[in-house]
């Protein structure tokens, strides 16, 4: 199906749900080469997957974000082989958490927080995520809280580094023509 000229909303919202699946495609890939890599924790990875996340929070709102962080989770287990094991628990509570702590603090703070602050949000409410559904389901035993402060250190900093990235790529893809729309004066969207 084409799209003409008339059809301009037919033609953002096609064009939206084609990044949109881009952007899962791409935070796959990056969650799959991010498990390939060696760590000093089994579950301890940076994230770089939700620079497409912050991506499609920023370009497109929270129902984008929350599309794309689930069928990260979701389609990276089943792709991964790791559906409804505890790694795939432990994925999910995180991911849920961070979305949503990113989504209520992009509509709270608006401009005034930049995706770095967003991502190192999210990154926190992810461990916290993670601690809770480990404590809930694997370790159910309270000293798991010890390790939290050193785990939320690292997810933070790794939140810091992802958030930079982030928004990087968002001033790339705002210069884009794909990306505007035909009221865009061009302007920093945050």
């Amino acid at each position: 199906m084409t799209c003409s000229a008339v059809d301009a909303r037919q033609l953002i919202r096609a064009r939206r749900q084609v990044f949109l699946a881009l952007f899962i495609a791409v935070a796959l890939t990056m969650h799959a080469i991010e498990t390939l890599l060696p760590t000093p924790v089994p579950w301890l990875r940076l994230g770089l997957s939700n620079i497409m996340t912050l991506a499609a929070l920023y370009l497109y709102g929270g129902r984008a974000a929350w599309t794309v962080s689930l069928a990260r989770v979701g389609l990276g287990a089943l792709l991964l082989g790791r559906l409804f094991s505890p790694g795939f628990w432990l994925a999910l509570t995180g991911a849920i958490i961070a979305t949503a702590a990113m989504i209520v603090m992009h509509r709270v703070a608006g401009r005034r927080l930049s995706p770095v602050g967003i991502s190192a949000i999210g990154a926190a409410g992810h461990a916290l995520g993670q601690i809770l559904a480990a404590r809930l389901l694997i370790i159910q035993h309270a000293a798991i809280w010890q390790i939290f402060p050193l785990f939320l250190l690292f997810a933070v900093v790794a939140g810091i580094l992802t958030g930079w990235l982030a928004a990087g790529l968002l001033e790339k893809l705002q210069r884009h023509p794909a990306f505007r729309t035909p009221d865009d004066t061009g302007g920093n969207p945050w």
